[in-house]
């Protein structure tokens, strides 16, 4: 993704004159002076990504995109998009224990539709378009963040069109979330309850006025608790509007701890299948 960023006919970055991580900062050539895209690449893992180093950096953005690969047990083709975050003590792969990072549910929502809205090429017809429930590192990053993935083997990762694609999504992925910023449309979620591919959040996004940005999926419902529900509210940059259940994708006993907890909040309770 790297060369595409740096070598693709549909865009151009141009090399500045500072460095991010000892790395040198590209800049998007674009034709709209207000808002400034800027490449910066890092030796470092992106899961365990604890400090951008902005203070030795001219870098200042509002917003993170990661260009990551992704991997899974599957390994289906796949074009995805996350939040961050963990849920229980577990932080095998990076971020600190039962915290989320900050993020923003218009952003997640830009890259969806971003992908959606994609012209696949005949080769990445077996390509899927997935958003994932909040997982993995980092946490501590003090700018609102989402993760892009190209998955979910080598096998994927060096295939020239899909690498392109990707790039290509990112960068309109930052168009569409200004629009959905302007337009002021859509209602602001926190889902819970379903599995890893969300696949009832994917259609509140995708068809409705929705946007949402934490997903805690209905393994983990029992771990949270009212500190880890306030910082989902507090970490995503966009007023919530609401909670959202996957009811049928969440058992009886989940509903009995996950229910009483999100009524100590003062924000409306949704059911998928009501929206």
């Amino acid at each position: 993704m790297r060369d595409k960023f740096l070598n693709s006919n549909a865009i151009k970055f141009e090399e500045t004159n500072f460095t991010w991580h000892e790395n040198p900062v590209f800049k998007l050539k674009t034709d709209s002076p207000k808002n400034e895209v800027v490449l910066g690449f890092t030796k470092e893992s992106l899961i365990s990504l604890n400090n951008l180093r902005l203070d030795k950096s001219e870098l200042n953005p509002d917003l993170l995109i990661f260009a990551s690969r992704h991997i899974s047990k599957t390994a289906r083709p796949a074009f995805l998009v996350h939040t961050t975050g963990n849920w229980t003590e577990d932080i095998n792969f990076g971020g600190e224990p039962r915290d989320l990072s900050k993020t923003s549910a218009l952003l997640l929502k830009a890259g969806l539709l971003s992908l959606i809205e994609q012209k696949f090429p005949p080769q990445l017809d077996t390509f899927s378009i997935d958003i994932e429930v909040t997982h993995h590192g980092p946490t501590k990053l003090d700018k609102p963040l989402i993760f892009m993935e190209l998955g979910s083997s080598k096998k994927e990762w060096v295939i020239d069109s899909a690498g392109e694609l990707l790039v290509n999504v990112i960068i309109n992925t930052i168009s569409k979330y200004l629009e959905l910023k302007q337009e002021k449309n859509d209602k602001i979620g926190l889902g819970f309850g379903g599995t890893h591919y969300a696949p009832n959040f994917f259609r509140l996004i995708n068809n409705k006025n929705i946007a949402m940005s934490f997903i805690c999926p209905k393994y983990y419902v029992q771990q949270l608790n009212k500190d880890l529900i306030q910082k989902m509210i507090q970490n995503t940059i966009e007023k919530v509007d609401y909670f959202i259940i996957d009811w049928k994708g969440t058992n009886s006993e989940d509903k009995k701890h996950l229910v009483p907890l999100l009524e100590e909040f003062k924000l409306p309770i949704k059911k998928t299948k009501e929206l």
